[in-house]
């Protein structure tokens, strides 16, 4: 009994760090949709900050969580969000300087390509954890959504960062999905412990 006790430590610790690390990045993307929407629509110089910080903060995100989750070797595809998301910060930045169509083109292909990524983490976690359907659902709307982005950006309407609080959006709901359904998850399985 004791010897069941330790071995769950380490799924436990994880999956702590996990609910954690989902319910921050939903703080994150929740408070990044509503200042978009409601104060960087006018104001260009907000708006390119917060432009650059999106993509920034996906890469400080995945690094941290592929450290705590036994590091970059192990996690090969948060490895490649945490490069791309690095180099899509630095392209917002420049994309900037041409033309908000050019950063939602930007914005488009990153989308495509973590979502990939995220896709891609969700499946590996899903034998240790669980409940990961919700970032599977959230990886594959990305990268459809980077395709629509491309296309709106070439489209002859005027863009900006409004056009990408949607996205930002419907991330948010897909991290407060698994936080809580993570929590359900192991509040179920810390019950079904005790009962045995």
């Amino acid at each position: 009994m004791v010897t069941q006790t330790v071995q769950h430590q380490p799924a436990q610790s994880a999956s702590g760090w996990l609910k954690r690390y989902y319910f921050t990045r939903f703080a994150f993307s929740t408070a990044w949709v509503l200042i978009a929407i409601s104060v960087a629509t006018s104001n260009p110089s907000l708006a390119a900050v917060m432009l650059v910080a999106y993509p920034a903060w996906d890469a400080i995100a995945n690094f941290i969580d592929a450290q705590r989750s036994g590091g970059l070797r192990r996690n090969k595809s948060q490895l490649l969000n945490f490069i791309f998301s690095s180099l899509t910060a630095i392209a917002v930045a420049i994309a900037l300087g041409s033309s908000l169509n050019s950063v939602l083109v930007v914005f488009g292909i990153w989308a495509g390509f973590s979502g990939i990524f995220q896709l891609a983490t969700a499946i590996g976690r899903w034998k240790s954890f669980g409940a990961q359907w919700a970032m599977i659902l959230s990886g594959a709307q990305s990268a459809l959504a980077g395709v629509f982005m491309i296309f709106m950006a070439r489209g002859p309407d005027p863009v900006g960062i409004a056009n990408i609080a949607p996205y930002a959006a419907f991330g948010a709901f897909y991290f407060a999905i698994s936080a809580i359904w993570l929590t359900i998850s192991d509040a179920r399985k810390d019950r079904l412990r005790t009962a045995s």
